[in-house]
């Protein structure tokens, strides 16, 4: 008999705790009430390597995420818009661009705040953008461009 009250309790915990797991996964760990938000939106001429999900930081630390990409059939640029921590008063002359956290580590969206007295509000469009670069295609252009130097001297 006491055998199955500590299968049961083992059991009882263990599902607790997948529950819990499953809580904070699906809530991005925070607990209690709605985060409080801004949406932004860019334009952006590339956006490889960030999907809706990734993080916005600022200074290095997460200030918000990308909630939705879309491309826009009239200038073929992907719009993308940005949730920022209500917290995050930013500059209407803010830059806002894809960094990569290094050769081999994956893509995020960086803000990178101006100097104007004016600030960004619910809905605003962050004008100042620039998209990915292709480590691949940087690489290409330096050994392309090696080829021809050495072609063009005698």
């Amino acid at each position: 008999m006491a055998e199955n009250r500590a299968e049961i309790l083992a059991g009882a915990a263990v599902l607790a705790l997948a529950v819990g797991f499953l809580a904070y996964a699906t809530g991005g760990g925070r607990f209690g009430g709605a985060d409080m938000t801004y949406p932004l939106t860019a334009s952006f001429r590339s956006v490889e390597g960030i999907r809706a999900g990734s993080d916005v930081r600022l200074a290095g630390v997460k200030v918000g995420t990308i909630t939705q990409l879309t491309l826009n059939p009239e200038t073929f640029y992907a719009d993308a818009v940005i949730e920022v921590d209500a917290k995050m008063h930013l500059p209407d002359d803010s830059a806002i661009l894809i960094s990569s956290e290094g050769l081999l580590g994956g893509n995020y969206v960086e803000l990178v705040p101006g100097g104007s007295d004016t600030m960004l509000v619910a809905g605003d469009e962050i004008e100042d953008t620039q998209g990915s670069v292709s480590l691949l295609t940087l690489l290409m252009k330096w050994v392309g461009g090696q080829d021809e130097t050495k072609a063009a001297t005698p």
